[in-house]
């Protein structure tokens, strides 16, 4: 009998990460490819998915009848149970059934889930979390998320709606958050919020490496690396700053949840995890009830760029 491969997919709102898992669950190919190449509609999103698992299996060496499954982590609101996204920030998908159409061309059954939550399960499966029951999950990039393990099952809430983590509010009169409200987690520590700051800071005239990075959007995290390796002043700022507030964050979860471990991942932690790891670790212990605080371990995330690829492999039924 021929072997049976999974395909797993990482959607974002620019790029589309696919790998090919095979029978002991390791990849034996992987592929990056543009979500936008031809326009901003449903159709095209559903297109650039199709195209990107049959180049997959192309480029693999596979047939198609070989394809046990196929899963996948996207931005959004998105009802894993019928494979429905309710709403998707980065992406052109409302009340959209995306697991129609994937599983029409491929005859394969198709899971698909919030990519944060699908990150923190393939941390807990198979990277810094395994061995753990319950698990907090927080991703920082250019937005903030969240994800949240309860007694070994991913938590997902009311209409699947859960873990918003991003928009807890730390400062009710602070920085204006993109979701409306003031002081939101993710207005002081993703890459938006420290950019924001960052560029606040320009305009008060002080100088920085970073200004060409953050003069039309979001820094890319390599530049906030060689930024605080070079001691930059305003970087190390937004840096504390971005520490701080996830220190506060973390604290509440800690005394909310009571969790087994707080996992730090996302691109920003991939690049400088160290650094923010250190900080919040210097802090965390005066917003825990110490009795809660010694039983929970702070880590940094381990399967990098694979985590979401890891948890859509997690949600494939055997």
């Amino acid at each position: 009998m021929a072997e049976l491969y999974n395909i797993c997919l990482d959607i974002g709102g620019t790029k589309i990460l696919g790998a090919v898992f095979n029978s002991k669950k390791e990849i034996v190919y992987r592929l990056k490819k543009k979500t936008k190449a031809g326009g901003d509609t449903s159709t095209n999103v559903e297109e650039v998915i199709i195209s990107v698992v049959k180049e997959l299996i192309d480029l693999a060496g596979i047939k198609i009848d070989q394809i046990h499954s196929i899963a996948a982590g996207a931005p959004g609101v998105i009802n894993q149970e019928t494979g429905v996204v309710l709403f998707s920030p980065n992406l052109p998908w409302k009340n959209y059934n995306i697991r129609k159409p994937i599983e029409d061309v491929f005859k394969a059954p198709f899971y698909i889930g919030n990519d944060v939550n699908v990150g923190v399960l393939g941390e807990y499966r198979y990277g810094a979390a395994k061995g753990y029951s319950n698990v907090v999950g927080l991703f920082v990039g250019t937005g903030m998320g969240g994800g949240l393990i309860l007694d070994g099952k991913l938590y997902t809430g009311n209409q699947f709606k859960a873990a918003e983590y991003g928009h807890m509010i730390l400062d009710p009169e602070g920085p204006l958050c993109n979701c409306g409200q003031r002081g939101c987690l993710e207005a002081f520590s993703s890459k938006q919020g420290m950019s924001s700051y960052i560029r606040q800071q320009i305009s008060r005239g002080r100088e920085t490496m970073m200004a060409d990075s953050v003069s039309e959007g979001v820094f890319k995290s390599k530049y906030l690396k060689t930024a605080l390796a070079e001691g930059d002043e305003v970087a190390m700022e937004a840096v504390d700053r971005a520490c701080h507030y996830l220190a506060v964050a973390s604290g509440n979860l800690v005394n909310t949840f009571s969790p087994d471990v707080v996992v730090y991942g996302g691109g920003v932690i991939e690049a400088v995890g160290d650094i923010f790891l250190e900080k919040i670790l210097a802090e965390v212990d005066r917003y825990c009830m110490p009795s809660i605080r010694e039983t929970v371990d702070f880590k940094k995330a381990a399967l990098g760029d694979d985590s979401i690829l890891y948890g859509a492999l997690s949600m494939i039924k055997k």
